[in-house]
């Protein structure tokens, strides 16, 4: 085998593993397997690693589309994530995503554990592929009226709703609200089920645009690094600003002697 390579450098080969597509990797591993080169054997191996990990990261794409069928059944179903729970401005979101069987989206997981450039990016394939996307956004005033309880429970119908659909099973993130009919509750469901997973990418992502775009109404608020919640930064501008209409005022009591508003 040493002989049909020897045309090629190791640094030639080196780099055709390197840049190799997945699916390449495999029969190219075995076609340098008895190279003598340490260059060359150390890039294979290189590349055997980056094809165990890509595996283990479909099989756990793929766990994440069985589990959503396991606990969702055969009809509809829909997952559900909030965000903006513990914020102490802007709303609470939460996103309602009903996902295809197929195509499967790679890189799926809970949207805090994703950049936020990926998180983007997986957003975006979410609308091109997802069979309906239902958004709801409870605002500060009416956080402070009802309480995060019932605000919660309002929001998960508000997106379930907007979806358009009446799905036979709603899968949601967390602990049992009662807000829908067909609630299925997963704990940690954000990075086990591929529906709430996309749920959470898209109410983080959305929600976040929506900070961003504040923060240029109020920029002593330092909205577009906090996204409302309680930085170092936020807290130093509510002691000295006072509180903005976007903030919840029964959230802030530990920052301010007395909440006023702007």
């Amino acid at each position: 085998m040493a002989n049909m390579t020897s045309s090629y450098s190791a640094a030639q080969i080196a780099a055709e593993l390197t840049s190799a597509p997945i699916d390449e990797i495999e029969n190219l591993a075995e076609r340098y397997a008895d190279d003598p080169r340490v260059q060359v054997q150390k890039a294979r191996e290189r590349a055997l690693r980056r094809l165990q990990k890509e595996l283990a990261e479909r099989g756990r794409i793929a766990e994440m589309y069985r589990t959503m069928r396991e606990l969702g059944g055969a009809g509809t179903i829909v997952g559900v994530d909030e965000v903006g729970r513990g914020s102490v401005a802007g709303p609470l979101t939460v996103c309602a995503v009903c996902l295809p069987d197929e195509p499967i989206i790679p890189g799926l997981n809970d949207s805090k554990q994703l950049a936020p450039a990926k998180r983007e990016a997986i957003a975006a394939q979410i609308a091109e592929v997802a069979l309906a996307i239902g958004i709801c956004h409870i605002p500060p005033e009416d956080i402070d009226r009802d309480g995060m309880a019932r605000s919660l429970r309002r929001a998960v119908a508000g997106a379930v709703a907007d979806t358009g659909l009446a799905p036979d099973c709603v899968l949601m993130d967390g602990n049992p609200l009662g807000a829908v009919d067909h609630e299925v509750d997963v704990v940690h469901g954000d990075a086990r089920v591929a529906c709430i997973a996309a749920a959470s990418i898209v109410a983080k992502v959305t929600r976040d645009e929506m900070m961003v775009e504040l923060d240029s109404e109020y920029p002593e608020y330092h909205l577009a690094q906090s996204k409302g919640y309680a930085s170092p930064e936020h807290i130093a501008a509510i002691r000295k600003h006072g509180l903005t209409p976007l903030h919840r005022v029964s959230f802030c009591g530990n920052f301010l002697e007395t909440a006023r508003l702007f």
